[in-house]
C-alpha cells in the first residue's frame, strides 16, 4: 500500500511522471531489442515493445513543448552563477544552461516538421537538438567531475588531515554530495553515449548501437535519476521537523 501511495504521489508531479515514462520506455526498448535480436520466436512481442517504447518517447517529446518557460526562468535565476565559488563550475553551468535553453526550440521545430505543421527539414533540426543535448551532457559531466575532485580534496586535503577535522555531520554531507555527483556523472555518461549514437553517421559511434544497447544505457540513466530523486525526497522529509 505504501508503494502504491508513493507511486501515486510521483505521478502527480510532472517530473515524477516524466521519470517513470522515460524508465518504462527504455525498459521496453531493452527487452524488445533483446527479444528481436536474440529470440526469433518472440520477435513479434519484441517488435510491439519497441513500438511502445517509440510511442512513450513521442509522448515525452510532446510534453516537453511546455518546458521552455520553466527552463528560461531557471536560466534567468542562475544567471552567471555568482553564487558559485569555483569559476570552472560557474562557466560550465552557464554554458550548460544555454545549451539546454537552445535544445528545446530545436526539438519543437523538429517535432512540428514531422507533424507536417512546419515545412522544414526535420532531420536537420533533430540533429541540432541532439547536438545541444550532447553538449549539455558533456558539460554536466565536466561539472560533476570537477565537483567530485574538489569535494574529495576538501575531505582528504592537507589542511583537513593535519590541522583540523571536519565535523562528522558536515563530513557526511560532503560524502553524500560526492556520491550524488558520481551518480549524476554516470547518468550523464550513459545518456551521452546514446546522444552520440543518434547523431548523423560518421560521428564517432553514431548509428552503431543496437536497440537493446540504447535501451540498456537509457534504463541505467533513468534508474540512477529515479534513485537520486527518491533519495533527495527522503532526505527532505528527514530534515523536516
Amino acid at each position: 500500500m505504501a508503494a502504491l501511495s508513493g507511486l501515486a504521489a510521483a505521478l502527480e508531479s510532472y517530473r515524477g511522471r516524466d521519470r517513470l515514462i522515460r524508465t518504462l520506455g527504455y525498459c521496453c526498448q531493452l527487452v524488445g531489442g533483446v527479444l528481436v535480436e536474440r529470440c526469433p520466436a518472440r520477435s513479434e512481442v519484441g517488435t510491439r515493445l519497441l513500438t511502445l517504447s517509440s510511442q512513450l518517447s513521442h509522448c515525452r517529446t510532446v510534453l516537453r513543448l511546455f518546458d521552455d518557460v520553466a527552463m528560461f526562468i531557471y536560466t534567468k535565476q542562475y544567471g552567471l552563477g555568482a553564487e558559485e565559488e569555483d569559476i570552472f563550475v560557474r562557466c560550465v553551468s552557464v554554458l550548460g544552461n544555454l545549451a539546454d535553453q537552445l535544445y528545446y526550440p530545436c526539438e519543437h521545430i523538429a517535432w512540428a516538421a514531422d507533424a507536417k505543421i512546419l515545412r522544414v527539414d526535420s532531420a536537420r533540426w533533430w540533429t541540432l537538438s541532439t547536438a545541444f543535448w550532447g553538449l549539455s551532457l558533456l558539460l554536466g559531466i565536466a561539472r560533476s567531475l570537477r565537483m567530485v575532485l574538489t569535494l574529495s580534496w576538501r575531505l582528504r586535503g592537507p589542511a583537513v588531515a593535519f590541522t583540523s577535522r571536519l565535523p562528522r555531520s558536515k563530513r557526511r554531507a560532503v560524502e553524500a554530495q560526492i556520491q550524488s555527483e558520481v551518480l549524476t556523472l554516470l547518468s550523464n555518461a550513459a545518456d551521452l553515449a546514446n546522444a552520440v549514437h543518434w547523431l548523423p553517421p560518421g560521428v564517432l559511434w553514431a548509428g552503431r548501437f543496437p536497440p537493446w544497447l540504447v535501451g540498456l544505457l537509457g534504463t541505467i540513466s533513468s534508474l540512477l535519476s529515479m534513485y537520486q530523486a527518491v533519495r533527495a525526497s527522503g532526505q527532505g522529509e528527514a530534515a523536516t521537523p
